[in-house]
């Protein structure tokens, strides 16, 4: 369900700030600071998605499920039965997708005390995927409809989450 129209300024932060859409710098500082970030690889990254489509899920009470397919060019999918990203409409009526993929998650981005995925490896959140990957694309679902997002360059997008399809670069 979209929210109803409302102004930006009064969203809250829960995980995201939903004051911009696109946070170059910090998908370029990821970038730039490469080997701390990608120091899990592919698989890391595949965590990063599933971790956030886990949130969703107990967000709904409930367990989630999701499928990961390596396809024979090395690309993945992940694919989950989750809500989908967050959206709302502001004041002006343009419909807004909370910014995971764009922004930092204010959570676990350089937190210290950030979970660790089964990898061990800290939680970074869902922009790390995004400026990490050749080539992302997000198809959100939500119950109104559905909008896919892709990009080649994650500085010029703001697309957020599951399914993503994350050519490895290894």
């Amino acid at each position: 369900m979209v929210r109803p129209m409302s102004e930006r300024a009064t969203w809250g932060v829960t995980t995201h700030d939903w004051g911009h859409d696109l946070d170059r710098q910090h998908l370029a500082d990821v970038r730039r600071e490469a080997q701390t970030h990608d120091v899990g690889g592919l698989r890391h990254l595949v965590l990063e998605v599933l971790a956030y489509a886990d949130d969703e899920a107990q967000a709904l009470g409930r367990v989630g499920h999701a499928t990961v397919t390596v396809h024979p060019d090395g690309s993945v999918t992940v694919a989950d039965d989750g809500r989908g990203t967050d959206t709302r409409v502001d004041k002006d009526g343009n419909v807004v997708r909370k910014p995971v993929m764009a922004t930092r998650d204010v959570r676990f981005f350089g937190a210290e005390d950030a979970p660790l995925l089964p990898d061990g490896l800290p939680r970074r959140g869902m922009s790390t995927v995004a400026a990490l990957s050749p080539l992302l694309v997000h198809e959100n679902h939500r119950s109104v409809g559905a909008w896919p997002t892709g990009t080649a360059s994650p500085t010029t997008s703001s697309a957020p989450s599951p399914p993503a399809r994350v050519p490895a670069p290894w």
